[in-house]
C-alpha cells in the first residue's frame, strides 16, 4: 500500500513531465510553422529560364541559386513583408517587396543589363580613342606613333575616314566642311584658337602636345547637344585624370629641344611640358621650296594641375606659345617676292571641376580664357589683330534609373576681336566685333534594352551680335543586330556664326548664322583586335555667306543666301590579328559635295575637296631589334581649281596626291629611345592647287603658279630620355 508521500511524489513527477512535453511541443510547432518556403522561377524577357541567378532575402543569409530550368526554392525564418533580391551578371538586379508566407511558385522576369560591356553603344558620327572608350577606333599610342604625323594630333586624325588632307593649310577639314567648321574642346571647354599661327599656303599644326591627353573623341557629325557653334565636327581632347608616377622627359631633336616633368602628391599632381623649336639646322640641311628670311622659331609650354577632393576632381590646364614666321613669298601678281613677317602670341587657360553631390548627381563646371595676338607685315601693309575669348560652362547629369540618364546645362561664349589695318598711305582702319552667345541644352540617354538605345536632345542659343535665337534638335539611335555588330542612326541641326573674315565687318552689314543638317547611317563591327565601320551621310547647308567682290573687303555686299550639300561614304578597317606584332588600318572616303557660297557664280565643289581619299597605316614591332617601325601611305584624287582662262567655273583638276611616310623607334635602353621619321619618302611632286593672276597679261592669258609643299620631304631625328621612379617608363607612347 502506497504512502501519501509516494502518491504525491508520483503525481508531482507526472505533472512536471506533462508540462515539459507540452512546452517542448509548442516550441517545436512554432518553429516549424515559422519556417516559410519561398519558391519560384527566374526567366528573361523572352520567358527563357535563367540558371545560376542569386535569390535571397535582403539582410539575411536565406536564399538559393536558380537551377537549369530557372526554378528555386528555399526556407526562411523571416515573417511578414521582406525584400527579395534577384541578381545575375548580365541582367539588372531586382528588389521586390514580398510576403514570405505566400510567395510560392512565382515567376521573376529579369531585364538585360543595359550597362554591360557588350551593350549597344551609339557610334554614328563618332570615333574615339583612349582607355575609357567603349569602342576604340584609335588607341592612345596611335596619335603619336603614326608615320607622317610627327606628333601632330591633327595629322594623325587625317588618316581617318571623313577627313581631307589639305596640305597647304594643315587644319582639320571634315566631310566637305571648311576647317573653321570644326570646334576643339579640352575637357569639355572650348578652345578658341586651336591651331598655331600661319600665313597663306604655309601649313600650320595643332597647338597642343599629345603628351598630356589620355583620350580623344572625334565626331564627324551628328554630335551631342552639349556642343554647339560647329557646322561639321567637334574634336574632344581629355587630359589625363592621374599620372602613374613621378617622371622627367627630355627630348633632343633636329628641330629643337623639349623637357617635361610630372610630380605626384597624395591628392594632387602637376605635369609640365616646355619646348623650343628652331628650324635653322634643319633648313640648312634640307632644301626648301620657300625663301625664308629667318627660320621658323617658337617657344611653347603647357601644364596640367589636378587636385582630388572627396567628391570630385579639379583640373587646371594652361598653355602658351610664341612664334615667328619671316619669309619671302612668290606672288603671281608681283614681279618680286613679297615679304611676310608674322609674330604670334597665344595664351590659353582652362579650369574644370567634375564631381558628385546629393542623390548621385554629377556636376561639371568650368571656364576657359584664350588670348591670341598677331602682328603681321605683308609688303607695305601692317595688320595687327587681337582676340579675347572666354567660355563658361555648367552641366548636371543624373541617372533617373538604370535605363534613363538625363543631362542638361548652359554655355556662355564671349568673344572680343579687333583688327587694325595700315598700308602707309591711308589712316589706320579698325574693324572688329563683340559677340556674346548664351545657350542651354538638355539631353536624355535611354536604354530600352541591351540591344536598343537612343539619345534625344535639343540646344537653344542666342547670339547678341546677330540678334537671333536658334533651336537645334539632335537625336540618335543604335540597335545591336548581333553580338559584335550594330547599326546607328543620327540626325541633328547645327548653327555657327560666320567666320571672323566676314563678321569683323558686322558694323557695316547684318549677318545671320550659317546652318547645316546632318543625316547619318552607321554600321560597326567590333571584336577583339578587329574593327570595321561603314558610314553613309548627307549634310544640307543653308544660310551660307556670299559676297560680290574678288576679295573680302569692308564694302563687299554680303548676304546669307548661300547653300550646299555634302554626301558620301566612309569606310574604316583596323586589324591586329592578321600577323603577330603587326597592326594596320585602312580608311577610305568618297564624297560628293557642292556649294554656292563666297563669291561663287554657280554651285561647285570647293577647292579643298578631293572626291576620294585612301589611307593605309601600318605598325610593326620587331622584338629582336627592340624596334617599332611604321609606314603610312596617303592618297587622294585631284582637287578642283578655277582656271579663269576657261569659261566653266572650277573646271580644273590637280593631279592625284600621294605620300608615303616612314618612322622607326629604336629602344637604346629601357628609358632611352632613338627616333627617326621621314615624310613623302618617295619624293612625290605633289601639287595642292594653282594661284592665278588677277589680271590677264598682254596676250589675254591669266598666268598661274602652282601651290606646292614647303619641302618635298620632311626628315626628323630625335633622342628621348625618360627618368622615372620605376626606371621602366619611356616615351615610346609619345612618339
Amino acid at each position: 500500500m502506497k504512502t501519501k508521500f509516494q502518491e504525491l511524489k508520483k503525481n508531482g513527477i507526472s505533472s512536471k513531465t506533462k508540462s515539459f512535453f507540452t512546452i517542448a511541443f509548442l516550441l517545436i510547432t512554432s518553429i516549424i510553422f515559422a519556417q516559410n518556403t519561398v519558391s519560384g522561377k527566374v526567366v528573361d524577357e523572352k520567358g527563357k529560364p535563367i540558371a545560376g541567378a542569386n535569390i535571397y532575402i535582403d539582410g539575411t543569409y536565406d536564399g538559393a541559386t536558380s537551377a537549369e530550368n530557372g526554378e528555386f526554392s528555399f526556407v526562411t525564418e523571416t515573417t511578414g513583408n521582406q525584400i527579395l533580391v534577384v541578381s545575375f551578371l548580365i541582367y539588372e538586379t531586382t528588389k521586390t517587396t514580398i510576403d514570405v508566407t505566400s510567395y510560392k511558385n512565382q515567376t521573376i522576369k529579369l531585364k538585360e543589363n543595359v550597362n554591360s560591356l557588350d551593350a549597344v553603344v551609339i557610334t554614328a558620327g563618332t570615333m574615339e580613342s583612349g582607355d575609357k572608350a567603349r569602342v576604340s577606333v584609335l588607341k592612345p599610342l596611335d596619335i603619336v606613333t603614326t608615320a607622317g604625323s610627327a606628333g601632330n594630333i591633327i595629322a594623325a586624325l587625317q588618316t581617318l575616314p571623313g577627313t581631307q588632307n589639305v596640305g597647304e593649310d594643315g587644319r582639320l577639314f571634315v566631310r566637305g566642311g571648311e576647317a573653321s567648321e570644326t570646334q576643339t574642346f579640352i575637357d569639355g571647354i572650348r578652345v578658341s584658337q586651336p591651331y598655331g599661327a600661319s600665313v597663306q599656303n604655309l601649313p600650320t599644326r595643332g597647338r597642343f602636345s599629345p603628351f598630356l591627353f589620355s583620350g580623344i573623341a572625334f565626331s564627324t557629325g551628328g554630335y551631342s547637344a552639349e556642343y554647339g557653334e560647329a557646322l561639321s565636327s567637334v574634336l574632344l581632347l581629355n587630359t589625363q585624370d592621374e599620372p602613374d608616377q613621378n617622371k622627367t622627359d627630355i627630348a633632343l631633336m633636329t628641330v629643337g629641344l623639349g623637357v617635361g616633368h610630372t610630380k605626384k602628391w597624395d591628392k594632387s599632381s602637376l605635369s609640365v611640358n616646355v619646348s623650343y623649336i628652331n628650324l635653322a639646322p634643319y633648313q640648312a640641311a634640307i632644301k626648301q621650296n620657300v625663301d625664308w628670311n629667318q627660320p621658323y622659331q617658337s617657344i611653347s609650354g603647357e601644364s596640367v594641375y589636378r587636385y582630388h577632393f572627396n567628391s570630385g576632381t579639379l583640373k587646371l590646364y594652361t598653355a602658351f606659345d610664341t612664334s615667328k614666321i619671316d619669309i619671302n613669298q612668290q606672288n603671281i601678281n608681283f614681279t618680286d617676292k613679297i615679304r611676310v613677317n608674322l609674330v604670334n602670341n597665344n595664351f590659353y587657360l582652362n579650369t574644370v571641376y567634375n564631381g558628385t553631390f546629393g542623390d548621385n548627381w554629377q556636376i561639371t563646371s568650368g571656364l576657359s580664357y584664350g588670348y591670341n595676338s598677331n602682328k603681321k607685315d605683308i609688303y607695305i601693309n601692317h595688320i595687327n589683330d587681337d582676340e579675347n575669348a572666354a567660355h563658361l560652362k555648367f552641366k548636371l547629369k543624373k541617372s533617373l534609373s538604370n535605363r534613363v540618364k538625363l543631362s542638361f546645362g548652359a554655355d556662355y561664349f564671349i568673344t572680343k576681336y579687333s583688327e587694325d589695318f595700315q598700308d602707309n598711305l591711308t589712316p589706320t582702319i579698325t574693324n572688329g566685333y563683340d559677340s556674346n552667345i548664351a545657350a542651354i541644352y538638355a539631353e536624355t540617354d535611354i536604354s530600352f534594352s541591351k540591344n536598343l538605345a537612343a539619345k534625344v536632345g535639343f540646344r537653344a542659343s542666342n547670339n547678341s551680335l546677330l540678334d537671333e535665337t536658334a533651336l537645334a534638335p539632335r537625336i540618335s539611335l543604335a540597335y545591336k543586330v548581333a553580338k559584335n555588330s550594330q547599326f546607328s542612326l543620327a540626325y541633328g541641326d547645327f548653327t555657327q556664326a560666320p567666320v571672323v573674315d566676314y563678321i569683323k565687318y558686322s558694323k557695316y552689314h547684318q549677318f545671320e548664322s550659317e546652318r547645316a543638317a546632318h543625316y547619318i547611317l552607321n554600321f560597326q563591327y567590333n571584336k577583339t583586335g578587329r574593327t570595321f565601320r561603314a558610314e553613309a551621310y548627307y549634310k544640307d547647308y543653308s544660310n551660307l555667306v556670299k559676297y560680290n567682290t574678288q576679295d573680302i573687303q569692308y564694302n563687299s555686299v554680303f548676304n546669307n543666301n548661300g547653300s550646299g550639300y555634302a554626301k558620301g561614304l566612309d569606310l574604316f578597317w583596323r586589324d591586329s590579328k592578321l600577323y603577330k606584332n603587326l597592326e594596320y588600318w585602312i580608311s577610305y572616303s568618297y564624297i560628293d559635295t557642292k556649294r554656292d557660297y563666297k563669291n561663287f557664280p554657280v554651285s561647285a565643289t570647293p577647292d579643298f575637296v578631293a572626291n576620294q581619299t585612301l589611307s593605309v597605316v601600318t605598325k610593326y614591332f620587331i622584338t629582336d631589334w627592340k624596334s617599332q617601325i611604321g609606314f603610312t601611305n596617303s592618297f587622294s584624287t585631284g582637287r578642283p581649281y578655277n582656271n579663269p582662262n576657261e569659261t566653266q567655273f572650277m573646271n580644273g583638276k590637280t593631279k592625284s596626291y600621294n605620300s608615303l611616310s616612314f618612322n622607326w623607334a629604336y629602344l637604346l635602353t629601357t628609358q632611352k629611345i632613338l627616333y627617326f621619321s621621314v615624310s613623302n619618302i618617295l619624293g612625290t611632286q605633289n601639287v595642292y592647287g594653282y594661284d592665278y593672276a588677277k589680271t590677264p597679261d598682254a596676250t589675254g592669258v591669266y598666268n598661274r603658279q602652282a601651290v606646292i609643299p614647303t619641302a618635298d620631304r620632311f626628315f626628323f631625328v630625335g633622342f628621348f630620355w625618360t627618368i622615372s621612379d620605376n626606371k621602366n617608363e619611356n616615351q615610346l607612347k609619345n612618339l
